[in-house]
């Protein structure tokens, strides 16, 4: 006898099918708003537990109205009803999510609950609606055991959501962008509408049917509006870590991650310092003793290349490894940034910390570039990471980290956490704001091994002396060896609070300096004051300009 399962005995019923894809859709929708609120937000435990919390309480919401109405009001054409308007304010999460989202965002809330009134207008509404599923199928599952159909269709639903966050997750994120996504779970709504009507599609539903898919693939082939990063979109995707964009504006090509620009290349002088802070890349053959080569240099974080390239070019002794977790940025940086493996370079696709776990090697320097604004990994901020750092460099080598933060006031506490906590591994640590003020911007640490301090007049002593490539006397000013820590941390694996020392940095400007360089020969010097604002960021050229070393 055949114990097979028979066909009929797997199809879902289509109050099982209206469940299954409530939860599909729902949970997808959870997982992509992580995504679409991130270049805004930011990603933190704050944004995440807020996201969390709206769905729970909108679902919740849709839960207990549609059970006190089940009984009255429960038809499959009020189900249909559901999925069209779920699909229809979907599209309008297409077309206006971006713009929406930087309207909440200038309301006067403290920042960890910043990204609250957003979600709640975007994603609040539809899954409400899909709340109301799971009730009125019970009601319409005809089943005389409240509690069994209660039971079968919140484990009908709760296999959907599973199905919807592995999906989402594992195969659409990857592959496809956010208005993609968005609008493959519009058709999806609407193609259940439409299963659940037929054989009985009344006119209504078949006009609105039709409308909304149209509106929705509309909203898919342009994308949304609302203000956009400036420039030209060369290539644009997300990744399984973030949204990645390039942009050219004018003659610079610009590598932007979640919304924040991580590398910059002038399209016609590739070896050119774009932003101002990979000039500082330079300053530790500032900090070593005379005579002492750095040779081998390792980067934590790969983004554009940009300071992979400093080295590659400036200095012709030098080998550099780049660890980059997302392989999708080390394609870009090869297809967009003309960066290619060699002897010279090799590129390690994996974590910063498992790969040196995992490495024999000792480096001179190792350059700590993985930190955003707002998303920072916090295993790579911690004593046992530092300590990890350590043992990974020669007993004269440098850890310089470019570290994202302003040097004091509220939004300090991140810097002066990740100060302190370098200072427990390493003798002396000191520290090179790059825009001035107490404004958010790259601020960049050199921790060395040496126990014997050196001073800023020792520094710009070495800089006039030494052919580093650059001339860093005016970086230089900007010297720092004696921050204030005793209110902040240090960072533990067992205990980095990061997301809340980054809290006070949300809405915050960014402020890039932008450097003007000329590559007339020698050490160069250009001055200029223009300023780009846009999507939190403010670009400055340099002022004083930085000086370049001619290639």
């Amino acid at each position: 006898m055949d114990s097979s399962p028979s066909l009929s005995s797997i199809r879902l019923s289509r109050s099982e099918l209206a469940v299954f894809v409530s939860g599909v859709v729902s949970m997808g929708l959870e997982i992509l708003a992580g995504r679409m609120i991130a270049p805004e937000f930011g990603s933190s435990i704050y944004t995440w537990g807020s996201l969390i919390g709206v769905f729970l309480a909108a679902l919740s919401l849709g839960y207990h109205r549609g059970g006190k109405r089940a009984a009255t009001h429960a038809s499959t054409s009020r189900l249909v009803g559901l999925f069209l308007l779920s699909a229809l304010y979907v599209a309008g999460l297409i077309l206006f999510g971006d713009l929406l989202l930087q309207a909440t965002a200038g309301l006067p809330l403290p920042s960890r609950f910043a990204s609250i009134p957003g979600t709640v207008l975007l994603f609040g509404p539809p899954t409400y609606l899909l709340g109301y599923v799971s009730p009125y199928a019970a009601e319409l599952s005809g089943q005389s055991d409240v509690g069994a159909a209660s039971g079968h269709v919140y484990a009908v639903g709760t296999v959907g959501s599973i199905v919807g966050a592995f999906a989402t997750t594992f195969l659409l994120i990857p592959t496809m962008s956010t208005s993609q996504i968005g609008l493959l779970f519009g058709l999806l709504s609407v193609g259940t509408a439409v299963a659940l009507a037929v054989p009985n599609v009344d006119r209504d539903q078949v006009f609105w049917s039709l409308g909304i898919t149209l509106v929705l693939l509309v909203a898919g082939a342009t994308g949304g509006v609302g203000l956009d990063i400036g420039g030209d979109v060369v290539y644009d995707t997300q990744t399984a870590y973030q949204e990645l964009r390039v942009v050219d504006s004018g003659g610079t090509r610009t590598l932007y991650l979640d919304g924040q620009p991580h590398s910059a290349m002038d399209k016609s002088d590739p070896t050119r310092h774009v932003f101002e802070y990979t000039s500082y890349f330079h300053a530790p053959y500032l900090f070593t003793d005379e005579g002492r080569d750095i040779d081998r240099v390792l980067f934590v974080g790969g983004g554009g290349f940009t300071g992979p390239r400093v080295f590659l070019d400036t200095y012709p002794n030098v080998t550099v490894d780049v660890v980059e977790l997302d392989p999708e940025v080390v394609r870009v940086a090869k297809e967009y940034f003309a960066v290619e493996e060699s002897e010279r370079l090799t590129i390690h696709t994996m974590g910063g910390r498992q790969y040196l776990q995992q490495t024999d090697e000792t480096y001179d320097l190792i350059v700590l570039d993985a930190y955003k604004k707002d998303k920072v990994p916090f295993q790579l901020t911690t004593v046992e990471f530092m300590q990890l750092a350590d043992e990974r460099l020669d007993d004269d080598g440098i850890l310089f980290a470019n570290v994202i933060s302003a040097p004091s006031g509220p939004a300090s506490q991140f810097y002066r956490a990740e100060y302190k906590t370098m200072q427990q591994v390493f003798p002396q640590v000191y520290s090179f704001p790059t825009a001035g003020g107490v404004v958010v911007q790259n601020i960049e640490v050199v921790a060395t091994k040496q126990d014997t301090l050196v001073t800023r007049e020792e520094l710009q002593a070495r800089n006039r002396q030494r052919d580093v490539g650059i001339d860093l006397s005016a970086q230089l000013t900007s010297y720092r060896n004696d921050e204030p820590t005793d209110d902040v941390p240090v960072l533990r694996d067992d205990r980095a609070p990061v997301d809340s020392l980054l809290d006070p940095m949300v809405g915050q400007r960014y402020v890039v300096v932008q450097s003007n360089e000329s590559a007339t020969g020698g050490r160069t010097n250009a001055t200029s004051a223009t300023n780009i604002v846009g999507e939190g960021l403010e670009t400055h050229s340099a002022v004083p300009a930085s000086e370049s070393r001619s290639v």
